[in-house]
């Protein structure tokens, strides 16, 4: 059985996101394997995709953009990223404790 992709930690969120760029619209696409996909529109040129990534999760999770840390993953489509108190989840992100 593969890792969850997300876990909490005290008050952070973390989520392992594989990042779809140039996508047709943002929208989360649905768990794969150990991570969650996430499609975007804006290309992966000069941190535009994850510019975008930082400033979508920020609102649809109902925090600041500086309550959004990419931990891993700058230069690549796997990323970890964390979520400092979440106060609100996306439909689509409803997650069991």
């Amino acid at each position: 059985m593969s890792e969850a992709w997300y876990r909490w930690k005290d008050n952070k969120l973390f989520l392992r996101l594989k990042i779809l760029p140039r996508s047709k619209g943002n929208e989360y696409a649905g768990p794969h394997g150990d991570q969650f996909k996430v499609k975007i529109l804006a290309p992966p040129v000069d941190g535009k995709a994850n510019s975008h990534l930082i400033k979508m999760l920020a609102k649809d999770f109902g925090v600041t953009r500086n309550a959004v840390t990419l931990v891993k993953g700058e230069s690549s489509r796997d990323k970890l990223v964390c979520i400092d108190s979440p106060t609100r989840m996306p439909i689509d992100l409803e997650m069991q404790e």
